[in-house]
């Protein structure tokens, strides 16, 4: 569970997982979330994520092309979600197929695509 930190008048929202590459299953929101086996490279650094293709099949793009990359953030609904700026905290629809930002649940070491 995240740990929320008060600093003065910032908010801080410790991070679920620490500085480093990750593998993750790749789950399809048109195929009511289901994995069907794909999986990605999630690295993290600082406040920053990247988001790689690792060759597997079932995915566009060849294998080290960048998927998706920004700010690690948690949404206003909960949800850890890889945005273009902070501001993306607060835009009303995420995930699934929105034009909104990705989701990416660490708990289950998933990540989102339309």
């Amino acid at each position: 569970m995240p740990v929320l930190l008060f600093s003065s008048s910032v908010l801080f929202v410790q991070k679920p997982f620490g500085e480093g590459v990750y593998t993750f299953k790749v789950e399809y929101n048109e195929w009511s979330g289901k994995s069907m086996g794909a999986t990605c490279i999630v690295k993290i650094k600082n406040d920053s994520i990247w988001v790689i293709h690792n060759g597997s099949k079932g995915i566009a793009g060849k294998k080290g092309e960048i998927i998706d990359k920004g700010i690690l953030i948690k949404h206003k609904s909960g949800k850890w979600i890889i945005a273009e700026n902070k501001d993306d905290s607060n835009i009303p629809e995420v995930g699934g197929c929105s034009d909104g930002p990705r989701i990416i649940d660490f708990k289950r070491r998933r990540i989102s695509f339309c």
